[in-house]
């Protein structure tokens, strides 16, 4: 048996945030993204399946490299949506904790202004204070400075943390 509970749009789902279970969302084209990048703000991730009638191929990969644990046409049958739920939540089951270590990485990240993860990535890629100055035309005392709010902002206690959150963020590989 499943449970359905319709959402006019994300604003409303966002206000009325789940405690578990799978989205399935209509891919608009633009739908799934920004409610992926809304669960990253969030610190908040469940599972989502798009849909479209008649999805082109590159609608479908671009859904999933978008974060969409699967895809389904529409219309479906009962039969098909009930494998394609059962198929996410095993899926969710193994890439769900990691996913959400993802959403609350990006939160943190979020919390940056453009310099701060400028600097950041540049530490990510194990530059010293004045290679990245120099990179940014910045001096390194100011490359201190925003290294010092960026961890503050981060939460993060050293520069290897800071380094762990932008990797499971997949600011940096």
């Amino acid at each position: 048996m499943i449970h359905v509970e319709p959402f006019e749009d994300a604003s409303e789902l966002i206000t009325r945030w789940p405690k578990n279970g799978l989205l399935l969302v209509h891919d608009d084209g633009r739908a799934i993204g920004a409610l992926l990048n809304q669960m990253g703000r969030l610190g908040q991730w469940l599972p989502v399946i798009g849909f479209a009638q008649e999805p082109t191929t590159r609608q479908v990969v671009t859904a999933v490299l978008e974060g969409a644990i699967d895809y389904i046409a529409w219309p479906f049958s009962g039969e098909e949506i009930s494998r394609v739920v059962n198929e996410a939540e095993a899926k969710a089951e193994v890439f769900g904790s990691a996913k959400l270590r993802e959403a609350l990485a990006r939160s943190r990240v979020d919390r940056l202004t453009k310099r701060e993860k400028e600097v950041l990535a540049g530490v990510a890629g194990g530059l010293s204070n004045r290679m990245i100055g120099e990179k940014l035309s910045i001096s390194p005392r100011t490359v201190e400075i925003h290294r010092a709010n960026m961890l503050t902002k981060m939460g993060a206690n050293h520069t290897s943390e800071a380094i762990r959150i932008a990797i499971e963020a997949a600011l940096v590989t």
